[in-house]
């Protein structure tokens, strides 16, 4: 979860002013707002995440304790491809995620017919990720999804109409599944270039190459 943080300083003579951060991951912003504190000038300090709620140091403290055994902080890459002379669909996916104080990163692709565009792949890649995030028993907290497909993007975002009837039931059954899931999406757009992991595990899958692997992802200062 990213959070922003707000907080009213106080002059040693009374005069009182008000400060916002940037959008900032919520660890780094408790601690920061910890320091504040310590300077005995913040008057009040409230963090207020991508959805507008706000919440008080000792409530960010009790939510990032219950998470950190869980995967939080989670960011999903999702692509799909479609052969049109084969009728040969491929999905891939990429979660990148942290728990217990470690950053991890999930793949994974799929190969599947029946499909008949690139936008419903790409709808069907952007399902595989809600799965393999049920895998993972995530739930009840804000995620990324990243893509590349500008009509997924946009239609999701409720931005564009989703007029194809094939497309409306994969929107439907997507809204479905993270309302279950108690999951928050905020989406995306990407370019191509900037989507490169999940683009190959698409094309992986198309040609008949199975990818499913997690690692722990060591950082350069460890």
């Amino acid at each position: 979860m990213k959070i922003i943080i707000e907080w009213v300083y106080r002059t040693p003579k009374g005069t009182e002013t008000v400060f916002r951060s940037d959008e900032i991951p919520a660890e780094q912003g408790l601690k920061i707002a910890q320091d504040l504190e310590k300077t005995g000038r913040a008057k009040s300090i409230t963090f207020i995440d991508q959805f507008d709620s706000t919440w008080t140091i000792k409530e960010m403290k009790k939510y990032l304790k219950e998470v950190e055994g869980e995967p939080h902080n989670i960011t999903v890459y999702f692509d799909g491809g479609f052969d049109i002379g084969t009728g040969i669909s491929g999905l891939g996916c990429v979660i990148y995620f942290e728990q217990n104080g470690k950053p991890y990163r999930v793949r994974k692709n799929a190969q599947t017919v029946g499909l008949n565009s690139n936008n419903e792949a790409e709808y069907a890649a952007l399902h595989l990720s809600i799965v393999e995030l049920e895998l993972l028993n995530v739930k009840t907290m804000p995620i990324r999804f990243i893509g590349d497909s500008q009509v997924v993007i946009s239609q999701m975002n409720g931005e564009w109409a989703v007029l194809e009837p094939e497309l409306a039931k994969w929107a439907d059954r997507i809204d479905d599944q993270l309302k279950k899931l108690g999951i928050q999406p905020e989406y995306e757009h990407v370019s191509r270039k900037m989507n490169t992991e999940a683009d190959r595990l698409a094309t992986q899958a198309i040609h008949g190459i199975e990818i499913i692997a997690q690692i722990e992802l060591i950082l350069e200062n460890d």
